[in-house]
């Protein structure tokens, strides 16, 4: 059983179990116990349940088994983290017991009494990653068609946005005007969030989802404004390497 680095990269965490693989060990399964990161959190480790996502996605013969004791760093959390684990089809749970946590040498506030672990065990939702219900099947592609649709629109209109980002980045250089306007990033910001809101999404991902497009955006108008000097640069080590 490997578990997951401290830091959030997903390469280290599969090389890891590569190694051991290639050294003869091939009944190998993977501990999910939550990344270190500089954000405050009602966590002791931050889930970052996208990484065990894409672990399964590259290994899904891998076993993945989560530690929401060292996840949560509290007995208060188990319970949720452990759903959400059971509900992202994780093959186990890893929940730290003990007869009485209040003297236990280490990790006392993460530990959970035996009885109060099979109360929570009781309440768990087990949930099948597939139904053999026809209905349910063919109800579900239906649903699936819709979002690919949505998926390809909300591609599109990425991909002309990027455009008329590039076309901004060459009129900031015709102009000699930085790429970065603080002023518009922040009435972006705070449009789209209460635009977010009154559609109900959620502001932390709006927050995110924007983020990641304006860096995009700042990384080709940057290779715009680059753009001749990157040119004069090959061009002036091909020119010295001819001397």
């Amino acid at each position: 059983l490997v578990k997951n680095p401290v830091n959030p990269d997903l390469q280290l965490w599969i090389g890891a179990l590569e190694r051991i693989n290639k050294a003869g060990i091939t009944k190998l399964g993977a501990i999910h116990r939550g990344f270190s990161s500089f954000e405050k959190s009602a966590f002791r480790n931050e889930p970052m349940w996208e990484l065990a996502i894409q672990l399964k996605t590259l290994c899904p013969e891998l076993p993945i088994i989560n530690d929401p004791s060292h996840i949560c760093g509290n007995r208060e959390l188990i319970p949720y983290i452990s759903q959400k684990a059971l509900d992202l089809d994780m093959q186990g749970l890893m929940i730290e017991s003990h007869l009485d946590p209040s003297v236990a040498w280490t990790d006392a506030k993460q530990q959970v009494t035996p009885a109060a672990l099979a109360e929570m065990v009781s309440k768990f939702s087990l949930r099948k990653p597939e139904s053999k219900n026809e209905e349910f099947a063919d109800k579900l592609a239906d649903l699936r068609k819709e979002i690919d649709k949505i998926d390809d629109l909300v591609l599109q209109k990425l991909a002309e946005r990027m455009s008329i980002t590039q076309k901004i980045g060459e009129f900031k250089r015709d102009n000699k005007v930085t790429i970065l306007q603080v002023n518009r990033w922040d009435e972006i910001m705070q449009k789209r969030t209460s635009f977010a809101k009154a559609l109900k999404l959620d502001v932390n991902f709006t927050e995110k989802f924007l983020e990641l497009v304006h860096g995009e955006s700042i990384r080709r108008q940057t290779e715009i404004m680059n753009a001749g000097k990157v040119a004069a640069g090959i061009a002036a080590e091909a020119h010295a390497e001819v001397k």
